[in-house]
Protein backbone atom coordinates (compact mmCIF):
# COMPACT_ATOMS: atom_id res chain seq x y z
CA UNK A 1 0.00 0.00 0.00
CA UNK A 2 1.22 3.49 -0.89
CA UNK A 3 -0.42 6.84 -0.17
CA UNK A 4 -0.86 10.13 -2.01
CA UNK A 5 -2.28 13.48 -0.85
CA UNK A 6 -4.39 15.53 -3.22
CA UNK A 7 -7.19 18.06 -3.10
CA UNK A 8 -10.81 16.95 -3.04
CA UNK A 9 -11.29 19.02 -6.21
CA UNK A 10 -8.49 17.21 -8.10
CA UNK A 11 -9.82 13.84 -6.95
CA UNK A 12 -13.33 14.70 -8.13
CA UNK A 13 -11.87 15.69 -11.51
CA UNK A 14 -10.13 12.31 -11.68
CA UNK A 15 -13.40 10.52 -10.99
CA UNK A 16 -15.05 12.45 -13.83
CA UNK A 17 -12.10 11.95 -16.20
CA UNK A 18 -11.48 8.28 -15.44
CA UNK A 19 -7.85 8.58 -14.27
CA UNK A 20 -5.81 10.72 -11.89
CA UNK A 21 -3.57 12.98 -13.92
CA UNK A 22 -2.46 15.91 -11.71
CA UNK A 23 -0.70 19.01 -13.05
CA UNK A 24 2.45 17.98 -11.15
CA UNK A 25 2.75 14.97 -13.43
CA UNK A 26 3.43 17.38 -16.30
CA UNK A 27 5.91 19.51 -14.37
CA UNK A 28 7.72 16.86 -12.30
CA UNK A 29 7.18 13.81 -14.48
CA UNK A 30 5.69 11.61 -11.75
CA UNK A 31 3.08 11.43 -9.00
CA UNK A 32 4.79 11.62 -5.60
CA UNK A 33 3.56 8.98 -3.17
CA UNK A 34 4.66 7.84 0.27
CA UNK A 35 4.76 4.78 2.44
CA UNK A 36 2.43 4.98 5.48
CA UNK A 37 5.47 5.64 7.68
CA UNK A 38 6.38 8.71 5.56
CA UNK A 39 3.02 10.31 4.87
CA UNK A 40 2.59 12.37 8.05
CA UNK A 41 6.01 13.99 7.62
CA UNK A 42 5.14 14.86 4.03
CA UNK A 43 1.70 16.18 5.01
CA UNK A 44 3.04 18.39 7.78
CA UNK A 45 5.87 19.69 5.62
CA UNK A 46 3.91 20.45 2.44
CA UNK A 47 0.27 20.84 3.49
CA UNK A 48 0.22 22.11 7.10
CA UNK A 49 -3.13 23.76 7.83
CA UNK A 50 -4.57 23.09 4.39
CA UNK A 51 -8.22 22.09 4.21
CA UNK A 52 -10.02 20.10 1.53
CA UNK A 53 -7.46 17.31 1.18
CA UNK A 54 -7.95 13.64 0.38
CA UNK A 55 -5.60 10.79 1.19
CA UNK A 56 -5.54 8.21 -1.61
CA UNK A 57 -4.84 4.66 -0.52
CA UNK A 58 -3.25 2.94 -3.51
CA UNK A 59 -2.68 -0.76 -4.16
CA UNK A 60 0.71 -0.61 -5.82
CA UNK A 61 0.19 -4.05 -7.37
CA UNK A 62 -2.69 -2.63 -9.43
CA UNK A 63 -0.96 0.55 -10.65
CA UNK A 64 -0.56 0.45 -14.44
CA UNK A 65 2.29 2.98 -14.88
CA UNK A 66 5.79 2.20 -13.66
CA UNK A 67 6.56 2.86 -9.98
CA UNK A 68 10.13 3.83 -9.12
CA UNK A 69 11.43 4.02 -5.55
CA UNK A 70 13.58 7.12 -5.43
CA UNK A 71 15.14 9.62 -3.06
CA UNK A 72 18.36 11.16 -1.89
CA UNK A 73 18.73 8.72 1.01
CA UNK A 74 18.77 5.03 0.12
CA UNK A 75 17.15 4.27 3.50
CA UNK A 76 14.21 6.60 2.84
CA UNK A 77 12.98 6.06 -0.73
CA UNK A 78 9.62 7.32 -1.96
CA UNK A 79 7.37 5.61 -4.52
CA UNK A 80 6.90 7.72 -7.64
CA UNK A 81 4.26 6.82 -10.23
CA UNK A 82 5.44 7.64 -13.76
CA UNK A 83 2.17 8.23 -15.55
CA UNK A 84 -1.52 8.89 -14.93
CA UNK A 85 -2.89 6.75 -12.11
CA UNK A 86 -5.60 4.28 -13.06
CA UNK A 87 -8.56 4.60 -10.67
CA UNK A 88 -8.80 0.82 -10.28
CA UNK A 89 -5.60 0.96 -8.18
CA UNK A 90 -7.15 3.37 -5.63
CA UNK A 91 -8.58 1.33 -2.78
CA UNK A 92 -9.92 4.31 -0.85
CA UNK A 93 -10.05 8.10 -0.85
CA UNK A 94 -10.17 9.33 2.74
CA UNK A 95 -10.93 12.86 3.91
CA UNK A 96 -7.67 14.21 5.32
CA UNK A 97 -8.38 17.30 7.46
CA UNK A 98 -5.71 18.94 9.61
CA UNK A 99 -6.08 19.05 13.39
CA UNK A 100 -6.64 22.37 15.20
CA UNK A 101 -2.92 23.18 15.16
CA UNK A 102 -2.73 22.52 11.42
CA UNK A 103 -0.84 19.23 11.65
CA UNK A 104 -2.01 15.90 10.30
CA UNK A 105 -2.56 12.42 11.69
CA UNK A 106 -3.38 9.21 9.85
CA UNK A 107 -7.14 8.66 9.63
CA UNK A 108 -8.48 5.68 11.48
Amino acid sequence: MILHITSRNDWNKALDYGEYNPKLLDTEGYIHCSKPSQIIGVANHLFKGREGLVLLVIDQEKVNPEIKWEGEEQTNLYPHIYGPLNLSAVKNALDFPPSRDGTFELPE
